[in-house]
């Protein structure tokens, strides 16, 4: 105690004194800055106070650590300790989730920055990298507090992350595997999604189709940092009908549909200039209402396990998974982090 106290803590203040809470008055906007105007006044009285309420401790423990006689005094101690959670409630509830939800990755990265410089530390590598990680703290996720439809708790969830400002919520992973046994991933964008499943559009004759023609299977993921939740989604991949392809194809703006056209996604080409010059032949062949290519439409995953993972503090997660069974009933459990 007497070593974070005497080394550390003061550096933990510094950080937000000189770097955080700077960036975030700097940054923050309406309800954010309203919120920083009453908060930061706050936290700097609570560091003063902190301060004042560990110099007594400290005399205490200095006495008892140097084996002289003396105790400490209850009275002390709980005066510091409701002192320390009142801070902590502060900034894990309100200065840490409004700096992931507003900095960029440039400000993010400025504030590690000055905190290693702060404590000598040289950029993440080797060791050091292995020693990055952030404790989440925002929510919980309990079995009463799921819905018993997993697509309604997708649901939830995803209006959540809209509301939380998140950084295109709709992005997912998409791993596939093809008949080689070799996995493959990229991120794209869920175009909709209920009762029969999870839909995205793409080249039936890319990388991905042709996997998915050979192995009918994807697992899906969905990460929203900002909200320090994730959701797993797996099942069996079929294609959508002409009627849904049409639709959405006609929906996009010209120069997207005249992309798909132009591409042959995931083949080799020379350069950019040949890839320009086929979608200008593209455009030119088209004209102003191009038709949708046989090869270009949508995949719909028929989810079979959806897991709900919500970030925990020491690593010591929340998930709870919904397993289809054979009837069509969803079976909900909870797994260990």
């Amino acid at each position: 105690m007497l070593k974070y106290f005497n080394h550390a803590a003061h550096l933990h203040h510094a950080d937000e004194e000189q770097n955080l809470m700077p960036m975030l008055q700097a940054t923050a906007r309406d309800a954010d800055a309203t919120l920083l105007a009453a908060l930061v006044p706050e936290i700097l009285a609570d560091h003063a106070r902190m301060d004042a309420d560990w110099a007594v401790l400290q005399a205490q423990l200095n006495d008892i650590a140097n084996g002289m006689e003396g105790r400490l005094a209850a009275a002390d101690v709980q005066r510091f300790v409701a002192a320390y959670e009142a801070h902590m409630a502060k900034e894990e509830g309100n200065l840490a989730p409004m700096a992931k939800r507003i900095f960029s990755a440039a400000q993010m990265a400025e504030l590690g920055q000055a905190m290693q410089a702060r404590r000598g530390l040289a950029p993440a590598s080797g060791e050091a990298l292995a020693g990055l990680r952030l404790d989440y703290s925002q929510a919980t996720l309990m079995e009463d507090d799921v819905l018993a439809d997993p697509i309604a708790q997708f649901a939830k969830w995803f209006d959540e992350a809209i509301k939380a400002q998140v950084n295109e919520p709709n992005a997912m992973s998409v791993a596939t595997v093809g008949a080689d046994g070799k996995p493959s991933s990229r991120i794209l964008l869920i175009k909709q999604y209920d009762h029969r499943g999870f839909t995205w559009y793409t080249n039936y004759a890319s990388h991905k189709g042709r996997q998915l023609r050979d192995n009918p299977h994807a697992a899906l993921l969905f990460f929203w940092s900002e909200v320090e939740r994730q959701v797993r989604i797996e099942g069996r991949v079929v294609k959508t009908s002409d009627e849904e392809n049409d639709k959405y194809f006609y929906s996009r703006p010209l120069q997207s549909q005249l992309g798909a056209i132009a591409s042959q996604q995931s083949e080799r080409i020379a350069g950019r200039a040949q890839m320009e010059a086929n979608f200008d032949a593209a455009s030119a062949a088209a004209g102003a209402q191009p038709q949708r290519p046989a090869h270009w439409g949508g995949y719909r995953l028929v989810p079979e396990r959806i897991e709900f993972w919500q970030g925990r503090r020491s690593r010591f997660h929340d998930r709870i998974v919904y397993v289809r069974q054979a009837d069509g009933s969803w079976v909900i459990e909870r797994l260990q982090p």
